[in-house]
């Protein structure tokens, strides 16, 4: 146990006069911190956990209390023994002069200034444990904690209007100019993206007369489209260009938002200039051949932009599109602009993106926004994630990935835009971090398998090609989710209806079996379907189809719809697609997709309304794929949300008492068993049976700590059995990490194989989890050999490496507030 620290114990006055005393927690804490939960209200503890109640239990609150009060510092405020509030801070593992906190105070004493006390002696530990900065979640309901924070004396500031504000505050009363300064280069991100999507005066700077460039036609797209702000030309040498007034400079003009930047690229400097001399607040700098965010010249571009209050989109790029009706912003040179509608997307890849908007705008799928990102000097998909998160036009998201700027950031970010609409991300295979990785089969560690795992654990939908990212997009954008697997196939041929079959397959789905009255209305069609696919022959019409579709939409055991039409020469689509879209808007909480062969997208035969309609797809298979991505996203949607928990018999503090008496390096085999037994991790067992694991720690240069599960099975290592979370994971994310091995069929008894004790192979994981989380000095863990021992005997690591570093080197505190379960 860490000596106590007497410099954190002090008094302090209650506001009606009462003297209570304010001191650090310790391990003989835990029965009163228990108790002073149980008198809390569910208010109390939702405007502490931002939003879910739960029972703090005695192992998560033993971890709770033994603080290192270096790292993280606990405060508890106590009056005649009892605790009555208490505060906490954790450093960030990535900026160490950063810290998250959080307040507590009982109900009986909120009002009477404690939770100012405690944040004043917080900030005072901090401040002598070089913490500059607090950062805060708040519920905007939480008014007495957003109160506290105002009145504290310390500079803050909020982020946007939102349900959860994010404050900051400056610990340091007598560093407030420099926090302020920070705070300008750290706008809240929807404010500070609002010029971006949203400005009021646009200045093209190089807008030119001469067709067939850039200036010219990035100009013309904002006139052409319908721009609703005031628009400017700037160029040296035109007093107008089409139309438009021109001035020599920026300088020139007064209340700009945004400049969009042509001009060649040597001259982007002085421009930038120019524009910080009139507090320009956005500019996007669509100008090529830039060094880019490796070079010196992209690095001062940076900082100029940044120190200068502006945000910046590129360089290398094609510009920005926002189609909100208020707006019309068409701040690009590609000729193809999609159509209005509920998709936004960001690209890194400026030719790509050109690719995109045409595609988009021949599959009549309607854009809503539209970022080239190009270098991504500053605005990154991080801060696109939040300003779509509650963008009320946006209601699907697309991503084309090259590079990661924190992928931890953007798996938070990403988890939260998920829940409220569905992110569809393509990504290329061939992407590799920094660094080579070992995984448990021996192989590189390649961090394809690493992304995939973040995007799992966010709820991204990940596609491996763009027209599977677009076929998904065509269905989330202008149908519900599906609310199961269980697909019916309405067709006039039997051929593609089969094909749909195993397509639906090959994408995970079911056929749904139809019931009997579900078969008895088909039969009223005359054509007297008795399996799914239903096959109404070539000679269906449209008021079979009509029929036909309501049957099945009525029927409990189908979640979704494929129909395929074939036209024969008795019938034309048009008639048909009016009898699906009637059906639907009579009925439309299940999704119709359609497959009018060799036609594609959105067709106004098949819309129904301004922002549904039914996508048809050229071929069956894509619909099928499209039908499997949306399912899978509606799994995570009903899945519970996972909390992280601390298992019990986890002693921390001894822990950690261990880790500063080994020292860095390497650990012998009895230090190696002394460190797991303090996470209840058994090391020595006399039971041969079972089956073998391995279990390693990767510490990735760009995702941090990863846990890879895989088999020590000699076929299962050939063919890749290895599974990557990211740390810290939820009690959701163990379990779905075990169930994601191609052998966990075999882990439950398959293929002759005794069935081991998953539920312990599961609670390890959490267990590995909560050790990389409380020691951030934890360099290497490779369990070679762990044995899952049949059900209800428990797991023994076998053969375990594990290696230790400098404090210093190591991650400072855990990303995720412990969930006590």
């Amino acid at each position: 146990m860490a000596d106590y620290p007497h410099e954190l114990e002090r008094p302090g006055l209650l506001r009606d006069g009462r003297s209570i005393l304010i001191r650090p927690a310790t391990s003989d804490d835990v029965e009163t911190v228990l108790q002073f939960y149980g008198r809390l209200s569910r208010r109390s503890v939702a405007m502490r956990t931002l939003g879910p109640v739960f029972t703090m239990n005695r192992e998560a609150t033993e971890t709770f209390v033994n603080a290192d009060h270096i790292s993280r510092v606990v405060l508890l405020a106590m009056l005649d023994d009892n605790v009555i509030g208490m505060a906490d801070y954790a450093r960030s593992p990535t900026e160490i002069d950063r810290a998250d906190i959080a307040f507590t105070v009982e109900d009986a004493y909120q009002g009477m200034g404690l939770g100012g006390l405690l944040l004043e002696h917080l900030a005072a530990a901090a401040r002598d444990r070089g913490i500059e900065v607090f950062e805060a979640d708040v519920l905007a309901e939480n008014l007495p904690m957003i109160r506290t924070l105002q009145s504290s004396g310390y500079l803050v500031e909020f982020g946007d209007d939102s349900e959860i504000q994010h404050a900051e505050l400056a610990v340091d009363p007598r560093r407030q100019v420099l926090a302020r300064s920070e705070r300008r280069q750290r706008t809240a991100i929807r404010s500070s993206l609002h010029p971006v999507f949203a400005p009021r005066s646009v200045a093209v700077v190089g807008a030119s007369r001469k067709e067939r460039t850039v200036g010219n036609a990035v100009i013309r797209n904002l006139r052409d489209g319908g721009f609703q702000g005031t628009l400017h030309a700037v160029n040296p040498h035109a007093t107008e260009v089409d139309g438009i007034p021109a001035v020599p400079s920026v300088s020139g003009l007064d209340d700009l938002d945004l400049a969009v930047v042509t001009v060649p690229s040597a001259a982007v400097p002085q421009v930038l200039e120019e524009c910080a001399s009139v507090n320009v607040d956005a500019v996007i700098v669509v100008s090529t051949e830039m060094d880019g965010s490796g070079g010196d010249r992209g690095t001062e571009m940076l900082r100029y932009a940044r120190g200068h209050g502006m945000r910046l989109v590129g360089p290398n790029c094609m510009g920005v599109i926002s189609l909100r009706s208020d707006v019309n912003l068409v701040a690009t040179f590609s000729p193809a602009i999609p159509t209005r509608g509920r998709v936004s997307m960001a690209s890194q890849s400026g030719p790509l993106g050109l690719a995109v908007l045409d595609h988009a705008r021949r599959l009549g799928l309607g854009f809503s926004g539209f970022v080239s990102l190009g270098d991504s000097l500053d605005v990154s998909p991080n801060d696109l994630l939040q300003w779509w998160e509650t963008d009320r036009s946006t209601g699907v998201v697309l991503l084309h990935l090259d590079t990661f700027g924190n992928p931890r950031k953007f798996a938070r970010a990403a988890r939260r835009l998920a829940v409220r609409k569905p992110v569809i991300a393509v990504h290329p295979g061939t992407f590799q971090t920094t660094g080579t990785r070992v995984s448990p089969s021996g192989a590189p560690t390649e961090s394809d398998a690493v992304l995939g795992a973040l995007f799992t654990q966010a709820g991204v939908i990940r596609t491996r090609t763009m027209q599977e990212m677009f076929d998904t997009a065509l269905m989330l954008a202008h149908q519900p989710v599906p609310p199961g697997p269980r697909i019916a196939i309405l067709t006039n041929a039997e051929g593609p209806g089969a094909l749909a079959a195993g397509a639906c397959r090959a994408a995970g789905l079911v056929l749904a079996e139809l019931q009997s009255e579900t078969l008895h209305a088909l039969s009223q069609t005359g054509h007297h379907p008795t399996a799914n696919p239903v096959d109404l022959t070539p000679d269906a019409t449209n008021g079979d189809y009509g029929t036909a579709l309501r049957a099945l939409l009525s029927d409990r055991g189908v979640d979704a719809v494929i129909v395929l039409f074939i036209p024969p020469l008795v019938e034309q689509s048009a008639p048909i697609a009016q009898a699906l879209v009637d059906e639907c808007s009579a009925m439309p909480t299940k999704p119709v997709l359609a497959s009018f062969l060799s036609r594609e997208g959105i067709i106004d035969e098949l819309r129904i309304d301004a922002t549904r309609a039914i996508p048809t797809y050229r071929f069956p298979e894509s619909a099928a794929t499209a039908l499997g991505h949306a399912v899978s996203y509606g799994n995570w949607l009903r899945l519970p949300g996972g909390v992280i928990r601390v298992p019990p018999n986890i002693l921390v503090a001894e822990a950690r008492i261990l880790v500063r008496a080994f020292g860095p390096g390497p650990l012998s085999a009895a230090q190696v068993h002394k460190l797991l037994s303090c996470f209840g991790i058994r090391t020595l067992s006399d039971d041969p049976s079972g089956q073998d694991m391995t279990l390693r720690v990767l510490d990735d240069p760009i995702f941090g700590p990863v846990l890879a599960l895989g088999s020590a099975d000699h076929y299962a290592r050939l063919f890749g059995d290895v599974v990557y979370r990211i740390t810290p994971l939820t009690d959701r994310d163990a379990h779905l990490m075990v169930q994601s091995l191609r052998s966990y069929p075999v882990l439950n008894g398959a293929a002759d194989r005794p069935a081991v004790d998953v539920d312990a192979l599961v609670d390890v994981l959490l267990r590995v989890s909560t050790m990389v989380e409380s020691i951030p000095e934890l360099a290497l863990l490779a369990a070679h050999r762990i044995r899952v021992h049949p059900a209800g005997a428990g797991v023994t690591f076998l053969e375990t490496d594990i290696t230790l570093t400098e404090p210093s080197v190591g991650r400072t505190v855990r990303e995720a507030t412990v969930e006590p379960g």
